[in-house]
């Protein structure tokens, strides 16, 4: 009898335990990359992309194919939803032919839970507007692999609190003793649900989220530093004068006075002299391009995941 399989259309999808298998079993791939079984060999993965992405697309291509599962590409113009075939009716059909299918709409991810409307096809979410649950399996994935932990990291987060902030805040909130300072612009911050599913979290957990928009009160001592770009992938702002609200927000290497060993986070693609000083992208405390490595790993192990499998 083949294996349930499992839907990743948010972090709030995994348990406490799936959660840290997935990122354990990322890191130790991240550790012996040529040691990957071909646990999908057989399987047809779909990979359905709306919007740009360099990362995720070539992460969940390239895992598929090292777990030797074959892949079909869809572009945003391939299928029938231009034409007015409802989002159901394309689950149901791609369900009787694929395994899995990783979806990046950036759009209301109720779409992909229509998608997931079935029990033969694996939907995963590969960043949608509210969630990009794929990025912090990433991130954690790399703080692992860094401090051979997560439980009592301390982290600070500086930015919009957009879709990658918001997985973030999911996934850091269910380690104990683990610290989130959220240092986000007015009007700008994590929607307010998403806070407080995180809080729940951390409460259930003994972690702390915890956000300011003041960019002036800053944490004594962190482990990491994080920050997104400012013009999130498939999103406008209306404030015209934005960019002077979000300056005060950029990472430079005056943050590192306080925290000299801290390490620099960014999910990428960067705007060096926006977010974040070309010093402390390109820095010795950066590990920005390991954790965009890190996705792949992250991703072959949510694909073994939603197809059922045991993370050994």
């Amino acid at each position: 009898m083949a294996p349930a399989i499992r839907h990743l259309i948010s972090l709030d999808d995994l348990s406490d335990e799936d959660l840290r298998a997935v990122v354990g079993r990322a890191a130790r791939l991240a550790a012996r990359p040529r040691a990957a079984q071909a646990s999908l060999r057989g399987d047809v993965v779909g990979i359905y992309f709306r919007r740009t992405s360099t990362r995720t697309r070539t992460a969940f291509s390239s895992g598929a194919l090292r777990l030797g599962a074959q892949i079909i590409a869809y572009g945003p113009g391939d299928l029938q939803t231009n034409t007015g075939e409802s989002i159901e009716d394309t689950g149901r059909v791609l369900a009787t032919m694929l395994d899995v299918l990783v979806a990046r709409t950036a759009n209301d991810p109720a779409q992909l839970r229509a998608m997931a409307a079935q029990q033969r096809m694996a939907v995963i979410n590969a960043m949608s507007a509210d969630e990009h649950p794929t990025q912090a399996l990433a991130d954690l994935t790399t703080v692992l692999c860094r401090f051979g932990r997560v439980d009592g990291l301390r982290l600070l987060y500086l930015g919009e609190g957009n879709n990658s902030a918001a997985a973030l805040a999911l996934a850091l909130s269910r380690f104990p003793g683990a610290e989130l300072h959220l240092r986000t612009p007015p009007g700008y911050g994590l929607a307010p649900d998403v806070l407080a599913r995180a809080r729940a979290h951390a409460a259930r957990c003994g972690a702390l989220v915890e956000e300011s928009h003041d960019p002036g009160e800053l944490p004594a001592k962190v482990d990491v530093v994080y920050t997104t770009r400012w013009q999130t992938t498939g999103t406008t702002k209306q404030d015209p004068d934005w960019r002077t609200v979000f300056a005060p927000f950029q990472v430079t290497g005056e943050l590192w006075r306080s925290s000299p060993d801290a390490l620099f986070m960014h999910d990428l693609p960067a705007h060096r002299g926006e977010e974040v000083t070309a010093e402390v992208l390109d820095g010795p405390r950066s590990v920005a391009f390991e954790q965009a490595e890190n996705k792949l790993y992250s991703a072959m192990a949510a694909l073994e995941w939603c197809r059922g499998g045991e993370l050994a």
